[in-house]
């Protein structure tokens, strides 16, 4: 239902993790089966299954058997944290750990999948690890590339460090930002501005631009589409969007 107000609101792409019954994060591979049947009895977005987490990479690719059209494709490591200043104490604080065995092994699935890999760089460096992948053989151009930015330890959520990231991305690469928390919609200006593209929704940020708490991701994609709009540009239809990432055909149906 979720990624259906969001395609009804004028995204192309979903972006989907799965949980278990109880909350959890879940990596089976029927229960993404199950999500992308429905989302595909619904409305014809493009799927894009989430591979990041904690755990062993191998329990993280099965459920790229069911054929997503994009697949997440963490690009380096990091410390990943969230402080709270008023508290001065982390509400949380990991080592994101991506080595880069796991990010050929993630890369050699996605493309044994078909699917095409959206390159997630929270980092300067991680933009540039995916020359590895083309030496390989494992990315096909266009790139697509995602920018996370305001994650402490990666990053920093600003106009200036988003323009220097799409400077360093290949020619021709399709690449967006995804800002986190209140920072999404400064970011998603910035985007717009320097001709890259926008993620939103409730997995970064749950504030609409008003400040106001937002009731579904397909609130979220219509403050997109407006700012969108604002900048002169125009949204992607589906098919569109399909025509931008895979200009010589092959998207997974």
């Amino acid at each position: 239902e979720e990624a259906k107000r969001a395609y009804d609101a004028g995204a192309a792409i979903v972006h989907i993790h799965a949980r278990t019954d109880q909350g959890a994060p879940s990596w089976d591979a029927s229960v993404f089966e199950a999500i992308q049947r429905e989302v595909r009895e619904r409305c014809p977005v493009l799927i894009n299954w989430s591979t990041g987490g904690a755990g062993p990479m191998s329990e993280r690719v099965k459920h790229l058997e069911t054929k997503p059209h994009i697949a997440a494709l963490n690009m380096g490591s990091m410390n990943y944290a969230k402080w709270s200043k008023s508290r001065e104490s982390f509400a949380f604080k990991f080592v994101f750990q991506n080595s880069f065995d796991d990010i050929v092994a993630f890369a050699k699935a996605i493309k044994e999948a078909d699917a095409k890999p959206e390159m997630e760089c929270f980092d300067t460096g991680h933009v540039y690890s995916h020359t590895v992948l083309e030496d390989m053989g494992l990315i096909e151009k266009p790139y697509h590339f995602s920018f996370i930015m305001g994650v402490l330890g990666g990053i920093p959520a600003t106009a200036k460090h988003l323009a220097f990231q799409a400077s360093n991305v290949p020619e021709g690469s399709r690449w967006k930002v995804i800002g986190i928390s209140r920072e999404q919609w400064r970011l998603c200006m910035a985007a717009l501005s320097l001709g890259g593209d926008i993620r939103v929704g409730l997995e970064d940020n749950f504030y609409l631009p008003s400040g106001e708490m937002a009731s579904s991701n397909g609130e979220l994609v219509d403050a997109g589409v407006n700012l969108v709009r604002l900048s002169g540009r125009e949204v992607a239809s589906v098919d569109e969007a399909r025509q931008l990432l895979w200009p010589n055909g092959g998207c997974n149906d």
